[in-house]
């Protein structure tokens, strides 16, 4: 086969086949990722307001985070009341709407009627009530966003004919990978409008920037339009598929399971207790002041998830459930792998001069290649098994902390030299973080396909809500082994008391690079090796 087929044929399957898998099916729970991707909008907004206009303590503010980070908390709970009252999917997404909508005009009424507003009640009360209502919101319209993913894909064409299971797999694929690719485009999107809005506010009077504010506020009012208006187009989509398959000759029973929601599941009163359990756990240990009590919420938290994932394994062939226990297991090795921590940004800052502009071109640089990458990749992820897909990402990861190592150990100055400078270690950072950027994101979808393509559709949201809890539990794992790591070699960054100490970053870096490509490869040996083995 020649360079040129093979090449054509590569632009077929990343940018055509895409294109011709896109259903009208597909645009509304993207819509809502998108309404989710935008969410940062107010971000740089709020924390400049409550800095300059409200008198809150540092502390305060960092407590008040805790709390905003609750409604996450609640997502498997969630999970199973939206698969017990899915008809209503539709006024749930209006609901977390409008919970979002009542927060932006909270803090639009602060930054333009703060004096009336403190007439009913205090500026910090209001702000508090704005910072809860918003996350409270997210959680629900996201809960139905994950299971409608699910729906979008359709099981059966317009004759009835039930589609292969390799065009479904490549279809939740695609899905899936559309939905991370909405999410990453809202916040590129948000990171364009801060820069435009605010490219010349810099010393201005304090009123003429909360004018700016107030622009912001009003413009982020697109957020829960877009949601609901992608609710309502879900609806008028599923009636045009009716009337199409109609015309097709599809017969009624076809037709009838996209017409007829599915009949509930019965209520799971343990998925419930375990939820509760969960939220229990979190909120009493995460308040305590207790030694090692993020170490506990965390084996706490797990042992809750573990039980609600093996219970909803009952609901699969047992060949699934043994494929999902080895499948999640494989993607959790790849996400809690440790991390360098805040000393190698440090040493970035301090030792290689990247200032604040440089670390955000970097952070633009991720978000677009991450984009880019999803695209690139998805003919990959659409072929291969999650455990060649984790294990060739592992294999990446570990080749890709190479060059921080050698930015540590100096080897800019001779890469400079070789190129005329042109090779230098900002040169080095961009080309570690375009390569870099796009892994987090193509880990996950692998696995939020096959819970798509496998889970119960009566229990659709239910699965995703654990499974999502399960992998954001690797993300903690991640964040308490990167603790310790950063115990077991100190790296102090200078301060007006204390001098910079780098001298054990090189053992960070090497040790991180090491464990993150062992450990998952060393699980993906084991799993595939027992029982539980995942050929999907």
């Amino acid at each position: 086969m020649s360079r040129a087929t093979l090449f054509a044929a590569w632009l077929d399957a990343t940018f055509a086949e895409p294109a011709r898998q896109m259903r009208w099916s597909f645009l509304p729970p993207l819509m809502v990722y998108f309404a989710a991707g935008v969410s940062g909008l107010t971000g740089i907004v709020g924390a400049f307001f409550v800095k300059e206009h409200l008198d809150l303590s540092a502390a305060f503010v960092a407590g008040l985070g805790f709390w905003a980070g609750l409604p996450w908390v609640l997502k498997m709970p969630l999970g199973h009341l939206v698969d017990l009252y899915w008809r209503w999917k539709g006024w749930m997404v209006v609901l977390g709407a409008g919970m979002i909508a009542l927060s932006l005009a909270i803090m639009l009424g602060l930054v333009t009627e703060r004096d009336a507003m403190a007439a009913w009640a205090s500026p910090a009360a209001w702000f508090v009530a704005a910072t809860i209502l918003a996350p409270a919101g997210y959680v629900v319209q996201d809960v139905v966003a994950d299971a409608m993913t699910v729906e979008a894909v359709p099981s059966v064409d317009l004759s009835g004919e039930p589609i292969a299971e390799d065009r479904l797999k490549a279809l939740h694929t695609t899905m899936q990978t559309l939905g991370r690719f909405a999410i990453i485009s809202g916040s590129v999107a948000v990171g364009a409008a801060n820069v435009l809005i605010f490219r010349d506010t810099a010393g201005l009077p304090a009123e003429v920037r909360l004018e700016s504010y107030a622009t912001v506020y009003r413009l982020a009012f697109l957020i829960p339009l877009i949601s609901v208006t992608g609710v309502a187009l879900a609806e008028i989509t599923r009636r045009r598929r009716i009337a199409r398959m109609r015309r097709e000759g599809a017969g009624e029973r076809e037709i009838a399971k996209v017409e007829t929601p599915e009949e509930p599941p019965e209520a799971d009163w343990r998925i419930f207790a375990g939820g509760g359990a969960f939220v229990l756990v979190s909120v009493g240990l995460g308040l305590s002041d207790a030694p090692w009590a993020a170490e506990a919420v965390f084996f706490g938290t797990m042992a809750v998830v573990l039980y609600l994932i093996r219970r909803l394994a009952e609901a699969l062939p047992r060949d699934k459930a043994r494929m999902l226990f080895g499948t999640a297991a494989i993607v959790f090795a790849f996400r809690a792998v440790p991390l360098p921590g805040p000393g190698l940004t440090w040493f970035e800052i301090d030792v290689l001069g990247f200032d604040e502009q440089f670390l955000a071109v970097l952070s633009v640089i991720t978000s677009a290649l991450a984009l880019v990458g999803l695209v690139m990749l998805r003919p990959l992820m659409a072929r291969w098994s999650i455990a060649a897909i984790v294990a060739l990402l592992s294999v990446v990861a570990g080749v890709m902390a190479l060059p921080n190592i050698g930015l540590y150990y100096g080897i800019q100055e001779f890469t400079a030299a070789w190129t005329g400078g042109v090779v230098d270690a900002r040169f080095i950072a961009i080309l570690d973080t375009a390569v870099e950027s796009p892994l987090g994101q193509v880990a996950m979808i692998p696995m939020l396909a096959w819970i798509a393509r496998n889970a119960p559709r009566e229990l659709k949201a239910t699965f995703f809500a654990v499974m999502a809890s399960f992998t954001n539990l690797a993300l903690s794992a991640s964040q308490l082994a990167t603790k310790h790591v950063n115990r077991l070699w100190e790296v102090t960054r200078e301060t007006q008391d204390t001098g910079a100490d780098y001298s054990e970053l090189g053992e960070i870096l090497i040790f991180v690079a090491v464990v993150s490509m062992a450990a998952p490869l060393l699980t993906i040996a084991a799993v595939q090796l027992s029982r539980y083995r995942t050929t999907d």
